[in-house]
C-alpha cells in the first residue's frame, strides 16, 4: 500500500511539473528591450574632428537609423562626449547629455539603469560596459585587447565621473571635437582591459587627434552613443 501511494504521489508530482512547464511555454515571451546604447561601428573618418558635439550626435543618429533596430531611428541619440569651456563655447559634461536611462544594447542586455549606476557614483562597477555587451549598433563585437587590430580606445573627453577633466580644450577634447591636427583626447576602454584603472571612459590620453594618432594608441575614432529619450 505504501509503495502504491508513493507511486501515485510521484506520478502526481510529475504531472504537475509537466503542466507547469506547458503553462510557461504558453505564456507570451517578453520582447527584448529596444536598443538605447551602442559603440559606433566606425568613426566619422577625420580623426577626432567630429564636427563638434552636433556632428558627433548626427553620426550616432545616422548609425542608429541605418541599423534597422526597432524604433532606433526615431530616438534622440547623443554622443558620450564632454567639452571644455573655451571662448564662447560653454563646456558640457557627457553625463548630462545622455538622458536618464535605463540603457540596453542591441541584444536587449541592460547596460546601466541610470546615470549614477553608469558612473559608479555610489557603487563601482554597476554598469555592464564590457567587451561582450559593449557592441556596435548592429550587435557586433568591437575589437579589443587580443584582437587585430585592437580598437578598444573609445573617445570620451571625460573623467571617470563623466565630466570634462580640468584643462584646455586642446589637451583633452581635441579642441572640443573640431580638430584632428592639434591637442589630445581622453579615451576609455570598452573591454575594460589595459591601463591602470581599466575604466570604460577614462584610461589615458591619445597621442594626438589625427586618425593615425588614434590608431597608434589602440583605437579607430569610435565613441559611445546613448538614447536620450
Amino acid at each position: 500500500m505504501r509503495r502504491l501511494i508513493g507511486m501515485n504521489v510521484t506520478m502526481a508530482l510529475a504531472a504537475f511539473g509537466l503542466a507547469a512547464e506547458e503553462l510557461r511555454a504558453q505564456q507570451p515571451q517578453q520582447p527584448p528591450q529596444p536598443m538605447s546604447f551602442f559603440v559606433t561601428s566606425r568613426g566619422v573618418g577625420d580623426g577626432a574632428n567630429l564636427g563638434g558635439l552636433e556632428g558627433a550626435d548626427r553620426h550616432c543618429q545616422t548609425l542608429a537609423a541605418a541599423s534597422g533596430a526597432p524604433g532606433a531611428g526615431a530616438r534622440v541619440w547623443r554622443a558620450y562626449l564632454s567639452t571644455v569651456t573655451a571662448g564662447p563655447v560653454i563646456g558640457v559634461d557627457a553625463r548630462d547629455r545622455i538622458g536618464a536611462g535605463p540603457w540596453y544594447n542591441r541584444a536587449g542586455q541592460l547596460i546601466a539603469a541610470n546615470v549614477a549606476d553608469l558612473h559608479g557614483d555610489f557603487e563601482r562597477d554597476r554598469n555592464n560596459i564590457r567587451k561582450p555587451s559593449a557592441t556596435d549598433e548592429n550587435g557586433n563585437p568591437v575589437n579589443g585587447v587580443g584582437d587585430t587590430p585592437n580598437q578598444h580606445d573609445i573617445i570620451t573627453g571625460s573623467n571617470s565621473l563623466g565630466r570634462a577633466p580640468l584643462g584646455a580644450a586642446n589637451t583633452v577634447t581635441c579642441n572640443n571635437w573640431t580638430s584632428n591636427a592639434e591637442g589630445r583626447a581622453m579615451l576609455g576602454h570598452h573591454d575594460r582591459l589595459g591601463g591602470a584603472n581599466a575604466s570604460w571612459n577614462a584610461v589615458h590620453l591619445s597621442s594626438g587627434c589625427s586618425q593615425q594618432n588614434l590608431v597608434q594608441t589602440g583605437g579607430a575614432g569610435f565613441f559611445y552613443c546613448f538614447a536620450a529619450n
